[in-house]
């Protein structure tokens, strides 16, 4: 009798593990959705700017989910008031060079020179690779 009842209590208690390891994998798997969720933010609709037919106003859309991250290309690994230094810059230098010098294949010539030279300047004033 006590053998039975122990293996019956054995037999319980291992339902109740087995049961008990379900609840958190349940747990654990809402737990990893409710994260991927926070990391997501709805994705902006973008629609083509430039296209030839008139525009007409996008049809509603649900926004997607896509995950946080900064974009891939070469100018997302600068602040924007250091992207806006590169951009400013150069044309200021060109605005300049065309203003101030008289001969057209000069100023050509320039504006030639700032463009080569600007990454180096970026690599050198910001210390990162452009």
């Amino acid at each position: 009798m006590v053998k039975e009842r122990a293996r019956r209590r054995a037999e319980r208690l291992a339902v109740l593990e087995r049961e008990k390891a379900a609840r958190a994998r349940v747990v654990q798997r809402r737990e990893r959705r409710r994260a991927l969720i926070r990391r997501l933010r709805p994705a902006p609709f973008r629609s083509a700017p430039f296209r030839s037919a008139p525009f007409r106003p996008a049809p509603f859309r649900p926004a997607r989910l896509r995950p946080r991250r900064r974009g891939a290309g070469r100018l997302t690994r600068f602040t924007r008031a250091q992207r806006t230094g590169i951009v400013v810059v150069p044309l200021l230098a060109a605005g300049a060079v065309w203003y101030l010098v008289p001969e057209l294949a000069l100023r050509i010539l320039l504006t030639i020179m700032i463009i080569l030279v600007l990454p180096a300047l970026v690599v050198v004033a910001l210390g990162r690779r452009l």
